[in-house]
Parts: C-alpha cells; sequence; structure tokens
C-alpha cells in the first residue's frame, strides 16, 4: 500500500516522462540488443572497428549535453529542447531501413545518440525540479524504471521475429522498422506535454558556467571521469556471452534480463539512496562493478553470463539514476548545466574506455574485463577519499 500511495503522490510529469522514455526503449533497444550481433556477424565488421564505432557513440552520447544544459538553464526551457532531441533520434533511426553497408550502421549508431545527449540534460533538470529530495531517489529510480521497461520489451520483440523469421538481413530490417515507429510514438507523447520552464539565467555564457558550479560537484568529477576509464560499452558484454556460447537469439534475451534486473531494483535502489544516503549508493555502484567486470574475466558458463547480466543491471540503475539525483542535490541552482557537464566528461572519456576494451579483446577479452576492475578500484578509492 505504501509503494501504490508514493507512485500515485508522484508528479504527473514524472510518471508522462517516464512513457516517452519507455516508448524510447522499446525503440532504441530492440535496435542496441542486436546491433553487435548485426554488425559484425551479419556486416562483417571487426571487434576492433565495433569498439571505435561504440567509443564514438558513447562520445556522441554526451557531446552535446553541456551545450544543452547552458541551453536550459539559460533559457529556462526544457520541452522544447528535450523534443529536438528525441525527433533526432527519431529521425537517426530511418538511416537503417535504407542502407545496408558497415559505414551506414556506424553512421547510424553515431547520430542516434547525439539526439540522446541532447535531450538527457534539459529532461533531468525536468524531472529534479518536480522531485523533493526527500525523495529524489525514488523520483528518478522510477523514471529510470519505467524508461527501462521499455528496454525489456524491446529485446523480446527482436528476439520473436529472430525465433519467428530467422537471423537473416531481412529479420533486422523488419526490427528497425517496428523501432522507428516506436520512436515516433515518443515524440508524439512528448509534443502534447505541457512543459515546465526553469528559471532563465540569461546573461550567463557558456565558458563561464563552469565559475558558476559548486565545488563539491566539481570534486566529484575527478573519481567520476576515472571510473568512465572503466566503462566500456554494453556490445563486449554480449560478445562475451556469443563466446560463451549464447545463440544470436539468446544473446538478445540476456538483454532483456539485463533491463529486468534494472526495472525491479531501480526503485528500491532509489528508495536506499534516499534512506542511507546518496554518497553510499554511489560506492556500491562501483565496488558492483567491479565485481562484475572480475565475474567476466573467469565466467565460462552459461549461468555465470546469466548471474552477471543480472549484477550488471544493478549497477547500471545506481548510474543511471542515482548519480543524477546525487548531482541534483549539490548543484540546486543550475541542474541541467551540471547534468551535462557530467555527461559530456563521462562520455568523452567513454570514446577511449571502448576504444582500449576493443584493442585488449584482440588480444584477450579477458584483458578488457581485467583493465576495467583495476581502474575500478582506483576511481572508488578517489571518491571515497575524495
Amino acid at each position: 500500500m505504501e509503494i501504490e500511495k508514493r507512485f500515485l503522490n508522484v508528479d504527473l510529469d514524472v510518471l508522462k516522462l517516464g512513457l516517452v522514455s519507455f516508448f524510447t526503449d522499446i525503440s532504441s533497444e530492440a535496435i542496441f540488443s542486436v546491433f553487435s550481433i548485426f554488425f559484425t556477424v551479419i556486416l562483417g565488421a571487426s571487434a576492433s572497428f565495433l569498439g571505435l564505432v561504440e567509443g564514438f557513440s558513447d562520445f556522441a552520447a554526451s557531446s552535446l549535453d553541456y551545450i544543452a544544459g547552458w541551453l536550459s538553464d539559460k533559457s529556462g526551457k526544457r520541452k522544447s529542447l528535450a523534443l529536438v532531441g528525441y525527433g533526432f533520434s527519431t529521425l537517426a533511426k530511418i538511416m537503417l531501413l535504407f542502407g545496408t553497408s558497415v559505414a551506414v550502421a556506424a553512421s547510424f549508431r553515431v547520430v542516434e545518440r547525439l539526439g540522446k545527449s541532447f535531450r538527457g540534460p534539459p529532461r533531468d533538470a525536468w524531472l529534479a525540479s518536480v522531485a523533493e529530495y526527500s525523495n529524489r531517489g525514488y523520483v528518478f529510480g522510477l523514471h529510470k524504471a519505467l524508461d527501462k521497461a521499455g528496454a525489456i520489451l524491446g529485446p523480446l520483440i527482436a528476439y520473436f521475429l529472430l525465433s519467428r523469421f530467422g537471423q537473416d538481413e531481412s529479420t533486422f530490417r523488419l526490427i528497425f522498422l517496428i523501432a522507428v515507429f516506436g520512436a515516433f510514438t515518443a515524440v508524439l507523447l512528448l509534443a502534447i506535454m505541457k512543459d515546465k520552464p526553469g528559471i532563465p539565467h540569461r546573461k550567463e555564457n557558456i565558458f563561464k558556467a563552469w565559475k558558476t558550479l559548486n565545488s563539491r560537484f566539481k570534486l566529484f568529477l575527478i573519481p567520476a571521469g576515472i571510473f568512465s576509464l572503466a566503462y566500456f560499452s554494453f556490445s563486449f558484454l554480449l560478445l562475451k556471452a556469443y563466446l560463451v556460447g549464447f545463440a544470436i537469439k539468446d544473446v538478445v534475451l540476456l538483454y532483456a534480463l539485463f533491463n529486468i534486473s534494472f526495472v525491479v531494483m531501480a526503485v528500491p535502489i532509489g528508495k536506499l539512496g534516499d534512506l542511507i544516503g546518496r554518497r553510499s549508493i554511489i560506492i556500491l555502484g562501483y565496488l558492483t562493478y567491479i565485481i562484475m567486470s572480475i565475474g567476466f574475466i573467469f565466467a565460462t558458463q552459461k549461468w555465470e553470463i546469466i548471474a552477471l547480466f543480472l549484477l550488471f543491471g544493478i549497477f547500471y540503475t545506481i548510474d543511471e539514476a542515482q548519480s543524477k539525483a546525487f548531482i541534483s542535490d549539490i548543484e540546486k541552482d543550475r541542474r541541467a548545466t551540471a547534468i551535462g557537464l557530467y555527461n559530456f566528461v563521462t562520455g568523452t572519456i567513454y570514446l577511449f574506455a571502448s576504444v582500449i576494451a576493443g584493442l585488449l579483446w584482440v588480444i584477450n577479452p579477458a584483458y578488457s574485463f581485467l583493465f576495467a576492475a583495476i581502474v575500478g578500484c582506483i576511481a572508488v578509492s578517489l571518491f571515497i577519499i575524495l
């Protein structure tokens, strides 16, 4: 009863934005759950090139965050900027319907993430503005739970189509077509929402905005940036599962399982963060990622891979939701700018993380996970010290 009461008492914008993310993730995750296999197995690209593409896509996913966050705080606009980002991602997905080459697929992966980069900070600042300090972790957790519910359905749709029609290129094209319809639905839902603008800071210069941010937030960027070097693309986890013996369609199910873990744990972990403090929950996230990386080094059985994907879902809900709540606690005035800068810094480093992982993977896949575990230990140590 208490959970139902809290769910009904949250601002309706949390639920509406959650539905927008729900349909977006049906669309995006249906594609992403099969992309690494489509790119390497169907189109014939190498694992090292996949690492390069994923690195650039991770960078693209945060390359516009600081600009979008600054624009949102400067103008006070939330909805219009988020709508541009969602719309751009939708248009990018159409590329996959008309191209069959490695170049087109690689371009899509990067271009689509640019839209994600532009929509994130205005939307997250919107969420923070309708949440109280006492339930901010819960609000961000609830939004991400709705978001990742779509990420469960998307891979399941891909799995059904691959099982029903076979694992050839025409089936992948059908998956991409359905994904485009899901993306258009999300854009339509956001378009009919009423905007809740923030307080504009019209005289603020983008190059001077850094000076206005809280010193505690700037300190947090140090361990967060170092940890990002360990945070390579999810595609390598899917490739590891493929190497252990999972069929292509079963790899898609693993992706859905990871998202189920995320959805189930998002709200409880958000509530836990409200109770014990966001600092403790961030440390828990780092430690979870380190344990998961070590596990992937030694995993040789399917059940071990399944357990590690569940563990990764727990880490991801902390990283995706609670880090934003943590930043919103620290920076109360310019949240979009702070979240945008955080995403930009970590995303830039993700580029190097995936490139390094791809190069190490060619030598030995275990080296990629070992590198991640070592860097993760350094990051969590610095976070505790600072």
